[in-house]
């Protein structure tokens, strides 16, 4: 049986998971080298990928949130065409996997190893790279202020539960959203910029974004003379109220100015900023993804 080779970056939170432990050890009589190297701090997961390329290897797995799976991902991106990558969702949101169809369950999702890896766009933040979404706003604020206990207890649902006790707080912010053949000027309440679809534990914000289609997916949420009705549509609407009250377009770049500086989460990194322009890097990464990936504008043939 040959020896396939690849490591598994994992956060630190995740390292007694049995689960986890139990869908490596598969893989591992299944004929893999899976290593398993382990998080601590700011700054590990780029480290560790630095080394695992070093090393040779030619898969990395990312495994934990959100945050954990961006930042591998763009650490990755950083040495194009070196290794693929797989992801191993394990935290509270799982916003990017769950738009991907990529399975929960940690035996489930490290099958897909098994899958030929397509090459996906990445979305960049000035200079920053992001794997699923940029969102601005109050919606950025929730989720930066979702307490862990509250995440523990109802996962993706807390976050909902944070932003309507919350709307009491919602003000709104002018800017403009500028790209090709697109400019809006206003007051808005939230904005989303997606190479993927979800955010904030499954806000739908943009619906129809694809990871191969060289385009960010822009959803504006307009502010109303009802601002909290409005934002309690969107946060308690699904994609039904994104549709009621959101601008949106879909463009290669789009640069965003606004008068104050607003509070930004970039795949779980919060930062307060007052301009940002927003493009794709092309085919940035190779994925392993499900064959019949939603998030695909070019489904890969079966083999």
């Amino acid at each position: 049986m040959s020896v396939r080779k690849a490591m598994l970056i994992l956060h630190g939170k995740q390292a007694q998971n049995d689960q986890v432990r139990a869908a490596v050890e598969q893989r591992r009589a299944l004929g893999w080298q899976l290593d398993v190297r382990v998080t601590w701090e700011a700054g590990d997961a780029a480290r560790l990928v630095d080394e695992a390329l070093q090393a040779g290897y030619p898969t990395l797995i990312a495994g934990g949130g959100d945050g954990t799976l961006g930042e591998v991902a763009a650490a990755l991106a950083d040495h194009p065409h070196s290794a693929s990558l797989a992801l191993l969702p394990l935290g509270t949101a799982n916003d990017f996997a769950t738009a991907a169809g990529i399975p929960g369950d940690p035996m489930e999702a490290l099958v897909l190893l098994d899958h030929e890896p397509t090459a996906i766009d990445l979305g960049q933040m000035n200079e920053a790279l992001f794997l699923n979404m940029a969102t601005g706003g109050f919606g950025s604020s929730v989720t930066a202020n979702t307490s862990e206990d509250l995440k523990k207890m109802l996962g993706g649902a807390a976050y909902l539960i944070t932003g309507l006790t919350r709307l009491g707080e919602v003000h709104s912010v002018s800017g403009r959203f500028r790209g090709p053949e697109f400019d809006w000027q206003g007051e808005f309440l939230a904005f989303g910029i997606g190479n993927g679809r979800q955010a904030g534990g499954g806000q739908v914000l943009c619906p129809s974004a694809c990871i191969d289609d060289g385009l960010l997916d822009l959803c504006i949420v307009p502010a109303a003379a009802d601002a909290v009705g409005t934002l309690g549509t969107v946060l308690s609407g699904g994609l039904r109220g994104i549709d009621s009250v959101a601008v949106s377009a879909r463009l290669p770049w789009v640069e965003v100015e606004v008068v104050e500086g607003v509070d930004i989460n970039l795949d779980g990194e919060p930062l307060l900023l007052e301009q940002m322009r927003f493009s794709v890097r092309r085919q940035a990464l190779s994925l392993h993804l499900p064959l019949a990936c939603p998030m695909l504008e070019v489904t890969p043939a079966l083999v």
